[in-house]
């Protein structure tokens, strides 16, 4: 039996998965009796929806597959105690299970091939060791592959397995003996929220030698990034916090918490909830007003709050939506607290950056050094519009005044940081940038719309680098994603929140070219058209 005229691909077909779980019956139930016998001669694992099933395909017949998962616990895990001090430290491991192969192809150059294939898969999701329990019927053939036993033999006398893992080194010697080497994984693309593409020059700026936080090249870079940052936004300052946007919004709500009176929080998706919640844990006096998942802001019904309730005196929103693509607006939000005498704080997490940005009047708004700026995370922005002081009441890493105060550096930070943001904003050119995100978003939503998908937020309201396709029922967010991550495209779908709703995301916000957008696309039309059912 030539091996040449085999396959070897993810299963993702109906008739892939009936085969798949008829082999798995016959080989460990008929064959290796480790459970028990039924009528249908089907056998679905128990890891079924976690599983990625490697397959060996002669034409369309089925000639042998792994399964691979990484979600712990393993079910090595419930019968090797202390499962990973028997691993070698530092490695990432997935589980390889249900290695099975027709009797008609077990053949030396089918299993490599087909462990080979599942190898490859495991270096481009980042793992790089494969713990498996192997039925003792096969030691030498493990053996052969690089396989390394550990702990006693588990499950029965008619079926008993032994518990081994394959490290990548091991592997990779294995495949250049059989002259079949591992090609080196490509760059995937990042089409996420975040870590997103970065120049070149950003990137490597990221690697030089640690400078002190006090010296002076430090905190003249600290002084540009500050004023380059208020240049682009029209804010009178901006503070640095080593930390998430998540940091930056507690310390917005820190200082919150001076004010006087009740606020509003605003909430129409995921990260407007998010903000609530910052809120009650600031203890914070308010009221939540939430517009529904995906809803425009209701500026009449707010304009009439703040007639009937004139203790409001402060409002906080979300700018970009990135749970939707929802791009709330932002002139009126302002119209409305300057007719009121409110002050409006913006999380800008996923605008600044990815759309013009005026933040005169705003009373605090929060960014992040990554997404929408090209550059790496690890950076919180607070911007202000006003003076602000040291206050002891405020936990001193949430004191915004004591940054104010010290020429923007009160703690230790990260050169490291600081050098790769500084170099993202010398290269950004807004005009070229907006009008490239502007140019994307029209192209891949028509795209996308032609195809029958949905995209979330109406292109009157839609922030251009977020496209948050709602997918049908038929089609799985999850398999989607994975499909299109092994073809070296890296969409945002494993949030729990996108995953609910199964929802994928196409993010414009790093350095992306036309090439990379073109590509992408056609990789999602072709995953889309071997319907990736659940």
């Amino acid at each position: 039996m030539p091996t040449e005229r085999l396959t070897f691909k993810i299963a993702t077909e109906a008739n892939e998965f009936a085969q798949i779980h008829r082999l798995n019956y016959r080989t460990f139930v008929e064959e290796i009796p480790q459970h028990p016998p039924n009528k249908d001669k089907i056998l679905v694992d128990r890891f079924h929806e976690e599983n990625s099933y490697c397959i060996c395909l002669d034409g369309h017949r089925l000639a042998g597959m792994v399964a691979m998962r990484a979600r712990r616990p393993f079910s090595l895990d419930g019968k090797v105690q202390d499962l990973d001090h028997h691993l070698p430290p530092g490695t990432v491991p997935c589980e390889m299970r249900l290695l099975a192969v027709e009797p008609a192809y077990r053949r030396p150059g089918v299993y490599a091939r087909l462990i080979r294939f599942a190898a490859e898969e495991g270096i481009r999701r980042g793992y790089n060791l494969a713990v498996a329990s192997g039925t003792v019927r096969q030691t030498r053939l493990y053996g052969r592959m690089g396989f390394t036993p550990f702990a006693s033999s588990v499950g029965t006398q008619e079926a008993s397995f032994q518990p081994m893992y394959l490290t990548l080194e091991k592997a990779l010697k294995l495949f250049d003996r059989l002259g079949l080497p591992c090609p080196p994984p490509p760059a995937p693309v990042s089409f996420m929220p975040g870590p997103v593409e970065i120049d070149a020059g950003v990137r490597d700026s990221f690697a030089t030698r640690p400078v002190s936080h006090r010296s002076g090249p430090v905190l003249g870079m600290v002084a540009e990034i500050e004023e380059r940052l208020c240049k682009l936004t029209g804010a009178r300052n901006v503070s640095l916090l080593l930390g998430s946007g998540t940091l930056g919004n507690d310390a917005v709500a820190a200082q919150l918490r001076l004010l006087p009176g009740r606020g509003l929080v605003l909430s129409n998706g995921e990260f407007g909830q998010r903000l609530v919640d910052h809120a009650a844990r600031m203890g914070l006096a308010f009221e939540a007003v939430d517009a529904g998942w995906g809803n425009p802001l209701d500026l009449a019904d707010l304009e009439g709050l703040l007639a009937r309730e004139e203790e409001i005196a402060w409002i906080w929103s979300v700018h970009c939506e990135t749970s939707t693509g929802m791009l709330n607006e932002l002139a009126g939000l302002k119209a409305l607290c300057q007719r009121h005498g409110v002050r409006l704080c913006l999380d800008c997490t996923s605008s600044l950056g990815t759309v013009p940005l005026d933040l005169r009047g705003v009373y605090l708004a929060s960014s992040v050094s990554g997404k929408g700026l090209a550059s790496l995370a690890g950076i919180a922005l607070v911007f202000a519009n006003h003076e602000i002081l040291p206050e002891r009441n405020i936990p001193r890493y949430l004191d915004l005044g004591t940054y104010r105060q010290q020429q923007g550096i009160p703690f230790t930070h990260s050169s490291n940081l600081l050098s790769p943001l500084c170099q993202a904003l010398r290269l950004l050119n807004c005009e070229e940038r907006f009008a490239a995100i502007r140019c994307y978003h029209t192209w891949i939503r028509r795209t996308l719309e032609d195809a029958g998908l949905t995209v979330i937020a109406p292109p009157e309201q839609a922030a251009p680098a977020v496209l948050s396709v709602a997918l049908p029922p038929t089609l799985s967010s999850l398999s989607l994603g994975e499909m299109l991550e092994r073809e070296g495209y890296l969409l945002s779908f494993r949030s729990g929140y996108l995953l609910e709703r199964n929802i994928i995301q196409i993010c414009l916000m790093g350095e992306l070219c036309p090439e990379q957008c073109s590509a992408m696309l056609q990789a999602f039309q072709e995953a889309i058209s071997q319907r990736c059912t659940g």
